[in-house]
């Protein structure tokens, strides 16, 4: 069993760098950073404070740290287009000697959608996109070039280098839906989810 720790993306840059050099030093395997931009709220109303961008953080982690796993905790595909995941995994994999692994989302927050402007679309809709980017995702990871065309996501012959040093790159799913769960069986190496032992 391996165990990892979690940071509220609020607190300061120093405060999260000196807690994860101490999960660190006291033998934790890993350490996970969530991929929002504010915390939620039950009605969906934007809220303001500090909050860290996920794919900066782990890319600073990968330099500050020697031997913890780093990852992300989820990226929604609604927020962030396929290739550019793939190149921020890739990158953060180099940076890190092969520490990365990638948590993707089909995306759920309200609020930070609401506040930027992005379509957070139907359930239907979000899983459709989430499919696509996925399949991108992990073809740029590990073939030359890339294309693809869809419903959501087009891309023609798309490279992705260099490759991240692990091979597969680790990809874990955050879902609890039957279809999801069944992208994650056929694309990821991981799979989160909350709730108890009985639940899962």
């Amino acid at each position: 069993m391996f165990f990892s720790a979690w940071a509220n993306s609020a607190h300061p840059w120093t405060e999260v760098r000196d807690f994860v050099s101490e999960v660190e030093n006291m033998g934790w395997d890993g350490f996970w950073y969530a991929d929002h931009y504010m915390p939620n709220t039950p009605d969906g109303e934007p809220i303001g404070g500090d909050f860290h961008e996920c794919f900066s953080v782990l890319s600073a982690l990968a330099v500050t740290t020697s031997r913890l796993r780093l990852g992300s905790l989820v990226t929604p595909t609604t927020m962030n287009h396929p290739a550019l995941i793939a190149n921020r995994a890739a990158t953060i994999d180099q940076i890190s000697n092969g520490r990365f692994v990638l948590g993707m989302g089909a995306g759920w927050q309200i609020n930070e959608h609401n506040a930027f402007g992005i379509e957070l679309f139907d359930a239907k809709a979000r899983v459709n996109r989430f499919a696509e980017a996925i399949e991108i995702v992990k073809s740029m990871l590990s073939q030359e070039r890339t294309t693809f065309a869809g419903e959501h996501f087009t891309i023609t012959n798309a490279p992705c280098e260099p490759k991240p040093v692990q091979s597969p790159l680790p990809i874990l799913v955050g879902t609890g839906g039957n279809r999801m769960l069944r992208l994650t069986a056929r694309f990821a190496q991981e799979w989160n989810t909350w709730g108890t032992p009985e639940v899962a």
